[in-house]
């Protein structure tokens, strides 16, 4: 009954939302409001057969790419787990599942069991010692876990229990830090306003049994993922805000400093003043950390994951970023994963990493998070077309 329930009211909300963002993006509004999305972007295709995976993609010289997992429901984030195996979330489906490796040898994962259900849309997924964490709408819960298995044992307890469940921006992701707290973000509730509730638009950080949460960055409007370099350093991928044309603000990687203020909702880009809270606010606007990086507006950067080496030297020390693709521009863009690439002097060069998933207006694919395996294989999840594809270097 739960899971009937949760599903009415992804749709009613899904086809509620689409309706008035079609007629209000479609007949009334200018172009700054333009709307480029369609019911079958919203609720996604079918898996793409061998053929179309091996003709219409394009990865590096080097590089297959093969679908790992598919026939599943809106996957988004996978962590793979010392044994090998994958715990995925499927956040629709209000489902964490667990995904068994590729045993022998021909790419495709060999199973897979549900390891909860009837979740409030569980997001993020984190492993710390023999503990599963979960970040579900409102909150967030561990559990004892065997990784070789897949069973849990003992009760399912939530730690945090006072995230905003109101407003937009419903995902909620979480990781472990070289420093063993448990991190979490929060994006805001809305496009563009003052929010009223101070985890909206942050990153914070707990002790692993949630206690002593310390708000570390705001002014983030929607940071859906985060992760450190081999240095410590943590980066976070940042979604700007909508309707203020095809190519403005830019969407952002951010270099996140214990403290730091980073622009939303008063200023956006390179502290480009806000038309609708700019004004009054230039104090705030001078303080505002500018982004390390700038991703072309309304690609929506989802996942990010720092590539440590593995089989592919060409990544080492990259980071791997998922571009959902966009919904406000009047010609959809996105919808790839890019490489990030550090020079000697700190810059960042974005490069194409798997492509296809667009092509000729035509979306089959919408990558959303990106792991790296343990042998360095590259793991895409893609909620589209409900797979999880596998990347692996070959020289």
């Amino acid at each position: 009954m739960n899971k009937m329930k949760a599903i009415l009211k992804w749709l009613s909300l899904i086809t509620g939302s689409l309706i008035l963002i079609l007629v209000a993006g479609v007949f009334l509004l200018p172009s700054p409001y333009a709307v480029n999305i369609s019911l079958g972007d919203i609720i996604g295709g079918e898996a793409p057969d061998t053929s179309v995976v091996d003709s219409r993609f394009s990865v590096p010289d080097g590089f297959r790419i093969n679908i790992f997992a598919k026939d599943l429901n809106h996957p988004r984030v996978i962590r793979q787990l010392s044994s090998g195996n994958f715990v995925l979330s499927q956040p629709r489906k209000g489902e964490v599942t667990f995904l068994l490796a590729d045993s022998n040898g021909d790419g495709i994962s060999d199973g897979r069991h549900t390891i909860f259900s009837d979740l409030d849309n569980p997001h993020g997924l984190a492993l710390y010692k023999d503990w599963l964490y979960i970040a579900e709408l409102g909150a967030v819960g561990r559990v004892k876990f065997d990784q070789t298995t897949g069973k849990t044992q003992g009760d399912y307890q939530k730690i945090i229990t006072d995230l905003p469940t109101d407003g937009g921006h419903w995902t909620r992701t979480i990781r472990f830090g070289p420093d063993g707290l448990l991190y979490l973000s929060v994006g805001s509730s809305c496009n563009v306003c003052i929010e009223k509730d101070k985890l909206r638009s942050t990153i914070s950080r707990y002790q692993p049994d949630g206690s002593g949460r310390e708000i570390i960055a705001t002014g983030l409007r929607n940071s859906v993922d985060f992760d450190w370099d081999k240095n410590g350093q943590l980066y976070a991928t940042d979604n700007g805000r909508d309707f203020q044309g095809d190519d403005f603000p830019p969407d952002e990687l951010n270099k996140i400093v214990v403290g730091g203020f980073y622009g939303w909702p008063f200023a956006n880009g390179d502290n480009v003043p806000d038309p609708d809270f700019g004004k009054g606010h230039e104090t705030e606007i001078a303080k505002a950390i500018v982004p390390y990086h700038k991703f072309r507006a309304h690609n929506a950067p989802l996942g990010i994951q720092f590539y440590d080496g593995g089989e592919a030297p060409a990544l080492k020390g990259t980071a791997m970023v998922a571009l959902h693709g966009s919904w406000n521009r009047s010609v959809k863009d996105g919808y790839k994963v890019v490489s990030l690439h550090w020079d000697k002097n700190g810059k960042v060069e974005e490069r194409d990493l798997v492509t296809g998933f667009l092509k000729n207006g035509n979306v089959i694919g919408r990558p959303a998070f990106v792991e790296q395996g343990q042998k360095g294989e590259i793991y895409i999840t893609d909620d589209f077309s409900k797979v999880v594809y596998r990347l692996v270097y070959h020289p």
